[in-house]
């Protein structure tokens, strides 16, 4: 997927630099132009004045996770601003852009600081982040001092405070689990084999489980995704009840409104739920992506 240069008119010459240099579309700027690019386009380049470019984006951002990262270029080239999304893309987008003789104006207080964010680590490294909301401490944290970084190889269970990002190898898909008590870890494989089988995805399609941390005691839910060399993250109950449940669940029984589902919905990428809670014996699986 293309990004796009969009400048106005008068300006149509150094954008044209600008699309070959990046291999880029170039888009005249109109009204419709940022809403298209905001839809189809990973980033943007405005060859227009900022405040231009900031009235035309502002009725259009969502948030960081989903917005195109979007950098503001004056039509002599002489600066590039990242104005949306220095953390995923802007940043980097407008170094790239020194090639051309810009000057790279970063305002992001990691790189100002010369500091690696959460979220540059997790593109480091090839992978997603779990928590999104921990990364405003945890950069903050970074700006103060060290943080460490933590590598855990599965199979592997994480317990996790809301001041720790964690981050998780790119896989499509994340499982929620939710389990009578005591039930074993060979139910729990065969429940999770069966749930991939109807959802028609492979175990190493799964980036991340989840579950409750109520059921971190569970030995059959640790053994089962330690069966399929699986991470599991136990997740704590303000994370689980900022995911209401689609389906009816007994998960009232551990002070719950349900586990599979909002456990799937929490640690995935897109939020969508491409199986609803299932039940197989004794235990409910959910899958997300």
């Amino acid at each position: 997927m293309k990004g796009s240069v969009i400048a106005l008119e008068r300006f149509l010459s150094p954008a044209r630099r600008i699309a070959e240099y990046l291999d880029g579309n170039l888009v005249v700027f109109s009204r419709e132009a940022f809403a298209s690019a905001f839809r189809d386009s990973p980033w943007i380049v405005a060859v227009m004045a900022t405040g231009i470019a900031t009235r035309a984006v502002a009725p259009l951002l969502r948030d960081k996770w989903h917005d195109p990262a979007v950098v503001v270029v004056d039509p002599d080239l002489s600066f590039a601003i990242p104005l949306i999304g220095g953390h995923h893309g802007a940043n980097d987008l407008a170094r790239r852009l020194a090639g051309l003789g810009a000057v790279p104006v970063i305002t992001t207080a990691t790189d100002r600081s010369g500091k690696e964010s959460v979220e540059a680590a997790a593109t480091r490294a090839g992978c997603s982040i779990l928590n999104r909301e921990s990364t405003l401490p945890v950069n903050a944290a970074i700006l103060d001092g060290e943080v460490p970084i933590y590598t855990v190889s599965g199979p592997s269970m994480v317990i996790a405070g809301p001041r720790v990002a964690i981050l998780f190898r790119k896989g499509e898909y994340s499982v929620g689990i939710g389990c009578r008590r005591g039930t074993g870890a060979e139910s729990v494989r065969e429940a999770l084999e069966k749930a991939f089988e109807m959802a028609g995805i492979e175990k190493e399609d799964v980036a991340i489980y989840a579950s409750t941390v109520k059921k971190a005691h569970e030995q059959g839910i640790i053994g089962g995704v330690r069966a399929l060399g699986g991470t599991i993250v136990f997740l704590e109950d303000s994370v689980l009840a900022a995911y209401p449940p689609a389906s009816p669940s007994r998960a009232g029984s551990v002070g719950l409104a349900g586990v599979a589902e909002p456990a799937a919905l929490a640690v995935s990428e897109k939020k969508e739920l491409i199986m609803k809670k299932t039940v197989f014996g004794g235990v409910t699986v959910a899958i997300a992506r």
